[in-house]
């Protein structure tokens, strides 16, 4: 009797034990050197954000004649008109307090706002729609927050877009340039490219239509391109077939069309294979769909156009194929991802893979092509090329064994080749006489 008969419960029958799953051994992850346990345990190995301090530095001691205390001294800085006197703690050395200006007053940057006079203003720079009070109170308001103009339309005193004030600061400035300076000497000048307040208004406004569309907004408009994707690839899949016989015509050289008007042969080296123009036209099709799904976004990242034209270089390749592009990519010291993404430098990046790739197929034409030639000189049929060549056989290095019948020659038969070892058979061809079994003596001939 058990505490289920006392409580009147039923008798189960013990679970069957399961099986417990090994989980894969992890890896164990060696911490760094220079950083403790606890920090190591708490960022996880992830870089940090700001640049770490050297590890040499986290290790040195200081020397031993050096006695560092920290004090409470003033300060003031540079950067302040009102020579403003605070205090904070410094690490003296020896009992000798650093020297020089405060460490942070390097930081504090101001704009360069132009100047203009009386003169000046009535001579260059009068505008019906502004007044000369208005631009001086936008020129003291630039100056006085670093040409936030943000800040500077929420306390200018009229009613005035950011737009507006930004085309009036920039007109003022580059027409003030203009007059001081020859036309030769303010080229590269940053104030002298003119603002396009039309453009920038439009830009804002698409900008906000955008950021105000609502969720099944977007999947429309996601819905809409994918279609359009859909139906522009099953186009140029459509149109494959007629642009793959262009290229075909177009990578033909002078040499080459004049011979084809002659009527003289064109060797294979100096045509273009037909893997090769069905390569080409199969990328020239990817490249074509992949720009209009792009032209479709109207907005997208420089970065992002770049990885999916890489992808459609690489669509005919295999994954083999692309590592070797990118191990030769590093072995010449270029980044796989440029670092400034610029339109000229993607599209010599672009080229540089497409060139790398074609490299890749030669090298490998020329191997098989080599490896093709090889194999024709080694074949025993490679003086005769009209004899159809037949797989080897095992006894083509045989010697040739005359047949011994005739003349009073007994034959050389093959149940007696059987039964002689193969070490034996060259001396059976020589004496077959010998290699007769002797004959069972009868009655009669005794």
């Amino acid at each position: 009797m058990d505490a289920k008969d006392i409580l009147g419960l039923p008798k189960n029958q013990l679970p069957i034990p399961q099986e417990k799953k090994s989980r894969p051994p992890k890896e164990p992850q060696r911490k760094p050197d220079g950083i403790s346990r606890e920090v190591y345990a708490l960022t996880g190995g992830l870089a940090p954000l700001m640049p770490s301090v050297d590890v040499s530095q986290l290790k040195r001691r200081p020397p031993s004649d050096e006695k560092v205390t920290w004090q409470w001294l003033p300060f003031t800085n540079s950067a302040r008109k009102d020579d403003l006197q605070l205090f904070h703690w410094v690490r003296v050395v020896n009992g000798v307090p650093p020297t020089g200006d405060y460490a942070f007053a390097k930081y504090n940057k101001s704009a360069n706002i132009i100047k203009y006079t009386d003169e000046e203003y009535e001579k260059y720079l009068t505008d019906p729609a502004w007044t000369k009070e208005e631009t001086d109170q936008l020129f003291d308001l630039c100056e006085r927050f670093d040409l936030r103009f943000i800040v500077i339309a929420d306390r200018f005193p009229s009613s005035r877009t950011v737009e507006e004030l930004k085309d009036r600061y920039y007109s003022v400035s580059r027409a003030l340039l203009s007059a001081r300076a020859p036309p030769a000497d303010i080229t590269g000048h940053p104030l002298v490219k003119p603002y396009n307040i039309s453009q920038e208004v439009e830009r804002k406004r698409a900008l906000s239509m955008v950021l105000s569309q609502t969720k099944q907004q977007e999947r429309k408009d996601t819905e809409v391109l994918a279609e359009a994707k859909r139906i522009t690839e099953s186009r140029m899949a459509a149109k494959g077939p007629e642009e793959s016989e262009l290229p075909a015509v177009a990578n033909i050289g002078p040499d080459n069309s004049q011979r084809a008007i002659t009527g003289d042969a064109v060797t294979p080296s100096t045509a273009m294979p037909s893997s090769a123009i069905a390569a080409s036209s199969t990328l020239m099709a990817d490249n074509a769909s992949t720009l209009a799904s792009l032209r479709m976004l109207r907005v997208y990242l420089r970065t992002y156009a770049l990885d999916q034209m890489v992808q459609a270089a690489s669509a005919s390749a295999g994954l083999r194929t692309i590592k070797r592009v990118e191990q030769t990519l590093q072995e010449l010291g270029v980044n796989l991802k440029p670092k400034v993404p610029t339109k000229a430098v993607c599209a010599e990046h672009l080229e540089l893979r497409k060139e790398i790739l074609t490299l890749l197929n030669l090298q490998k034409q020329l191997q098989y092509k080599e490896a093709e030639g090889t194999s024709f000189q080694d074949s025993p049929y490679s003086e005769t090329p009209g004899t159809p060549k037949r797989a080897p056989r095992g006894d083509q290095d045989r010697p040739f064994m005359p047949d011994p019948l005739g003349f009073g020659g007994d034959r050389f038969g093959k149940r007696d080749q059987k039964r002689k070892a193969p070490g034996r058979t060259s001396e059976a061809a020589q004496s077959p006489s010998q290699s007769k079994r002797p004959r069972k003596m009868k009655a009669s001939d005794i």
